[in-house]
């Protein structure tokens, strides 16, 4: 570490060494050779399992093409536009950031690691002031420096410009000096940008924050620090000529149909020490049936399904019998799938209506429905058990998940409902799995008199359109939500922050589906992270945990699971707990 000052040295580290699970930092040393021997875990053959500790089909081999395949669309493939845990996982081969985790297998993979940077953050006594310098002689994929003005840009319109970009997190709008008045390049035309982000010289950045930040390396870690020129930037549209920083640079992308990636030349292996960079060429298609992307799978036609969520329910049989178990790997996602309940759209803006929902819920029916155990373990928390700060409660308990209606019907007449009453329930309609939980929990609540209509919707648009813009949520009486979690970085805090607080509540793109804005819940967060003792802080997590609960405005359903299908063909497979357990697509290559 560059520095181990203060409170911010002592919480990267701890969290770190609880080696948990997130979506999206520890020593300055540098990554091993992931091109085929060792890299945090031991070389894998085929088997089940195999690539949840090691790496499977190990290579060195430079050559071959990956084959990607996506039931809809990203949100976005601009890095600086984009929520999705398998954009920011493949968003590396072509946009490199401040930080990152290391390519590895196991828990070797939550390993925070220099990428742009020379070196972890150097952070004042009292984590309110962040540096960061970068290797000099980096160049885009038009020959053009990277500077850290450019770094800066990224951020700037990342972070205050909803109007253009609105997918993405926006945590450095929370916590740097004066990002509650910057409006973002876009309107704001000074040309030195928002004064809390130095760049002294090319190779030096500074954050300068509002309040101490305990956990800032991980945020290096975000997509969002990924160089953007501002000449080249054309807002929302940047998407289609996006300027490479990384080994991949892009020669074709078609909206909504897919993407080709090759070589970038101006790529320099000596100036990153994390990327091997081993296939000649990547392409992903978007808009793939779900059960067609897993028949190819199996037939060897693709490396992966870039979701890396899982193979669908019709066929995880098939992949689990004798012939292809030794093809799978079940990871635990580092994630929650929950109905989130908006106390904005009525009757839910009565708690007790709320609690009607949390107790007629029938989980191990949801459990089933998406496949079984081999898909997740029922859920009482909103913190998955490998997260770090999660504690084991329940404050609606049911015999073994199964829901009690007797309780769920005293609630309805509490509130007022008790012939009770009809509402709507959204889900994504290109995943199969999410579509089964709505199904089930509609069966579950019309056991207690709640009529259910169920409202599918694109992945792709959920937030940017629909379940994520509260005046659409209102308008069309959206009152139950299905979505799933993982951890932005591996600890409470990480994980709960931008689907809580308040202050994550957006005109469009939002992930507080439920609205909650509760000042306790919100004051808790910001006392939580920074606060100096790291066991408090993590102990904060599990009882901000259960303060949501208490709410009664959402419903944790199943901890989850990826049944994951890895090719013969793919080589370098393991997966990466750092992006929600899918594969780690910077190591990712093929035979083919």
């Amino acid at each position: 570490m560059n520095s181990r000052k203060a409170t911010a040295a002592l919480a990267l580290a701890t969290a770190l060494a609880l080696g948990a699970s997130a979506c999206s930092s520890s020593s300055n040393s540098k990554s091993s050779d992931n091109g085929g021997k060792k890299s945090g875990g031991s070389s894998a053959a085929a088997a089940k399992d195999a690539a949840l500790t090691g790496i499977v089909n190990a290579s060195s081999t430079k050559g071959g093409t990956v084959t990607m395949e996506n039931s809809d669309v990203p949100d976005s493939l601009d890095p600086g536009n984009t929520y999705y845990g398998w954009v920011q996982n493949f968003s590396r081969l072509y946009a490199r950031t401040l930080l990152t985790f290391k390519p590895a297998a196991g828990k070797d993979g939550l390993t925070v690691v220099p990428d742009l940077a020379t070196g972890l953050g150097q952070a004042s006594a009292d984590a309110k002031t962040w540096t960061y310098h970068i290797r000099p002689g980096l160049k885009y994929d038009d020959g053009t420096p990277i500077t850290t003005k450019d770094i800066k840009y990224a951020i700037e319109r990342s972070n205050f410009a909803p109007e253009a970009l609105s997918n993405g997190p926006t945590y450095f709008k929370a916590y740097l000096q004066g990002g509650d008045k910057y409006q973002g390049p876009y309107k704001d035309k000074n040309p030195n940008g928002i004064a809390s982000i130095a760049t002294p010289d090319d190779t030096t950045i500074v954050f300068h924050l509002a309040k101490p930040f305990a956990d800032f390396d991980y945020l290096a870690t975000f997509s969002q620090t990924a160089p953007v020129p501002q000449a080249k930037d054309t807002g929302a549209d940047y998407v289609k000529h996006i300027v490479s920083s990384g080994p991949y640079k892009f020669a074709s992308y078609e909206d909504g149909v897919g993407a080709d990636l090759v070589r970038n030349p101006q790529w320099q292996q000596s100036s990153d020490p994390v990327r091997k960079a081993l296939p000649n060429e990547i392409k992903i298609k978007f808009k793939v049936n779900a059960n067609t992307i897993d028949n190819n799978l199996i037939a060897g036609n693709d490396t992966v399904d870039s979701g890396g969520t899982g193979v669908q329910s019709n066929t995880q049989a098939k992949v689990i019998g004798p012939k292809y178990a030794k093809n799978t790997d079940d990871s635990y996602a580092g994630a929650t799938s929950y109905l989130a309940i908006n106390q904005n759209v009525a009757p839910f803006n009565n708690i007790d209506c709320r609690k009607a929902i949390e107790y007629a819920i029938d989980k191990t029916s949801v459990q089933t429905a998406i496949g079984g155990p081999v898909k997740g373990d029922v859920a009482t928390t909103l913190l998955p058990p490998t997260v770090s700060g999660y504690t084991k409660f329940d404050e609606y308990p049911s015999a073994g998940g199964k829901g009690d209606v007797a309780k769920a019907k005293a609630s309805l007449t509490a509130c007022g409902k008790a012939g009770g009453f009809t509402t709507n329930l959204t889900a994504r309609n290109d995943r199969p799995a999410e579509m089964a939980e709505a199904t089930a929990i509609q069966n579950s609540l019309k056991q207690v008199g709640i009529t259910v209509n169920i409202k599918s919707y694109p992945s792709g648009k959920y937030f940017s359109n629909f379940a994520g813009v509260p005046s659409y949520v209102h308008q069309h009486q959206l009152g139950l939500m299905l979505t799933a979690w993982g951890a932005d970085w591996p600890t409470g805090y990480g994980f709960l922050d931008q689907i809580v607080d308040g202050s994550a509540i957006k005109p469009s793109g939002g992930n507080n589906i439920q609205e909650l804005n509760d000042p306790a819940i919100n004051k808790a967060l910001s006392d939580a992270i920074a606060n100096t003792d790291a066991t408090a802080r993590t102990q904060a997590w599990g009882q901000i945990d259960k303060m949501v609960l208490d709410t009664a405005t959402v419903v944790p359903l199943i901890y989850r699971k990826n049944l994951l299908y890895r090719p013969d063909s793919a080589t370098n497979v393991t997966v990466t707990q750092a992006y929600l357990g899918m594969y780690d697509y910077l190591l990712l290559s093929s035979s083919k």
